[in-house]
């Protein structure tokens, strides 16, 4: 599968490259950054190298880079587990700690999303998208809501937070949520000149 590269006003997506390996690096070894988005597993420099060289050739997944005029590395978001059967996939979003904050994981999701849910074969006609996100992660949580994701369920207790537990919120987004709200947004913007 070709993977595409999405371009917006303030990101580029393109897929991830042998060379994103430093900013990968970079992001990974973000102590922050991995706790609140739940990441418990501590990579290696040569495994992050040996991902970004090889990530690209997954059939079963489409993790883009998030860029901007530069082409430096500034996050990633991921569609994976893609199953084109069942029309779904998961979303994954993760920026790198000076690049959060600035809107560029909103025109990401967007971006994303409206790949996904294009049709064939400028988009994978997909009819859903969850996500998880812990419930010590409220920024992301109000992130994902405003581009049209719905709670779909609580795991309750099932991430160990330090000396404390937390929630592993499910959310989804349906592809006629996505149309609404992308549809509502775009009703607030005022007219070009």
């Amino acid at each position: 599968m070709d993977k595409p590269t999405l371009t917006g006003e303030l990101v580029v997506l393109r897929p991830v490259r042998a060379d994103d390996a430093d900013g990968m690096w970079d992001l990974v070894s973000d102590r922050e950054g991995m706790r609140l988005h739940g990441t418990t597993t501590t990579f290696s420099r040569e495994e992050i190298d040996r991902w970004c060289a090889t990530v690209g050739d997954r059939a079963d997944r489409i993790d883009l880079a998030i860029t901007h005029d530069s082409d430096e590395y500034l996050g990633e978001i991921v569609l994976n587990e893609l199953d084109h059967h069942s029309a779904r996939a998961n979303l994954r979003l993760v920026l790198r700690p000076r690049h959060r904050g600035r809107g560029l994981g909103g025109e990401a999701i967007s971006l994303v999303l409206g790949y996904a849910f294009g049709e064939p074969p400028e988009g994978l006609g997909l009819h859903r998208v969850s996500l998880n996100v812990l419930s010590i992660n409220p920024r992301a949580r109000m992130l994902y809501e405003g581009h049209g994701f719905v709670v779909e369920g609580r795991l309750r207790e099932s991430h160990r937070d330090g000396d404390f537990w937390c929630d592993d919120i499910v959310m989804g987004v349906l592809e006629d949520d996505f149309r609404a709200s992308h549809a509502a947004v775009e009703a607030t913007r005022p007219p070009a000149p």
